[in-house]
């Protein structure tokens, strides 16, 4: 199940942007302001976002520049600013695609959907001595390979993904287990302590009264 949060102030439109993209049980969060994106982007993990650029506290550039210090997560420009010099700026500054206002939701609908395929194309992953392959589900510690589960599959992407931050044990217990409604909480210890155990030396931390993180610390 994907996950994609819409950045828009227009209301009506960040509603419609919802209906057109909710297909194929996807989950889709509105922010309308800055300040509201990061706060999610902050607590769960997305598999692509939709940003307009002209919010009320501020250029949805800034949040894209903040976004690309640390994370790839798939990013979709929607905006008025339909000028070219806009819109190189827009890709030179780390968006994926850009739309510009009036548009079609059918070619929006479109555009998503052909980045998430993209990203799921390119699924390897090389972190030193660790290499990971989401797309074959092939992975490596200096070229020895890991047998993982499909649960420790899921665990290990949303981690890698989303490495230098915290996920809540809510968040992964939702990702990890679809929903996670009947699941023991113990269950996620349990798993981490087994990714630990096959991942030597692996960099995932304990936040400890929160969750888990993929360090990035040197």
């Amino acid at each position: 199940m994907k996950t994609i949060l819409i950045v828009e102030d227009d209301r009506p439109l960040a509603q419609g942007i919802q209906m057109a993209l909710s297909q194929g049980g996807r989950t889709i969060r509105l922010a309308h302001t800055l300040a509201d994106a990061r706060a999610q982007l902050a607590a769960e993990p997305f598999d692509l976002m939709v940003l307009d650029l002209n919010l009320p506290d501020g250029n949805g550039l800034t949040l894209l520049e903040e976004l690309r210090r640390t994370s790839d997560l798939p990013v979709l420009i929607l905006s008025a600013n339909d000028m070219e010099m806009d819109q190189v700026t827009g890709l030179e500054r780390g968006a994926d695609d850009y739309v510009t206002k009036p548009f079609s939701l059918a070619i929006l609908r479109a555009r998503v959907n052909n980045l998430l395929r993209e990203r799921r194309k390119t699924g390897v992953v090389d972190l030193p001595p660790f290499s990971f392959d989401f797309q074959q589900m092939v992975f490596a510690r200096e070229n020895s390979p890991l047998e993982l589960s499909k649960t420790e599959q899921r665990l290990l992407r949303l981690l890698v993904e989303n490495r230098g931050r915290t996920l809540s044990r809510e968040v992964l217990l939702d990702r990890v287990w679809d929903n996670g409604e009947f699941v023991d909480e113990n269950a996620l210890s349990v798993a981490v302590k087994r990714l630990r155990s096959k991942l030597v030396d692996a960099p995932i931390k304990t936040v400890y009264g929160v969750g888990y993180t993929w360090s990035e610390e040197k």
